[in-house]
């Protein structure tokens, strides 16, 4: 948490290959654990109607900053497996094997000069152009595979 830091950090949520499914924007002063829970139950979960089942995220990987003991309880509740790193035991530099994938995902959203740093005013403006971006990665992984 950054107290008194003006500004927005931006979460998302990514399936294992890195693709965007999930963007979000929350006030830079206000701690990353507190974002997890909207995230987690704004993402759909897609369903088969021929063979009547809900296909629901299997884990979730994070980082030290979602760390919470209630966070874990509810993860666990709707059964979908916990892989947060935790704090003081695991170290910072190393990224894991697969967290690094979420790295990336940022890494490509922030590779738009709008995103890099926030020139709007309003919230909403920053959180459309973030779904943009998230949209455009998902175009430019589409293409590469196709072709």
């Amino acid at each position: 948490m950054d107290r008194g830091k003006p500004g927005s950090k931006m979460h998302v949520l990514s399936d294992a290959n890195g693709l965007p499914l999930l963007v979000g924007v929350f006030a830079a002063n206000v701690h990353d654990s507190l974002a997890l829970k909207p995230m987690v139950t704004g993402h759909q979960t897609r369903h088969d109607p021929h063979r009547g089942r809900h296909f629901k995220p299997q884990r979730l990987h994070a980082d030290k900053a979602y760390d919470v003991p209630h966070l874990r309880r509810w993860l666990r509740g709707k059964r979908i497996g916990v892989r947060i790193a935790r704090k003081g035991v695991e170290s910072s530099e190393r990224l894991g094997r697969r967290r690094w994938v979420i790295e990336r995902t940022m890494s490509w959203l922030t590779g738009y000069r709008r995103l890099n740093h926030r020139y709007e005013r309003h919230p909403r403006n920053y959180l459309a152009f973030l779904g943009l971006a998230a949209a455009l990665c998902c175009y430019k992984r589409f293409t590469r595979l196709t072709t």
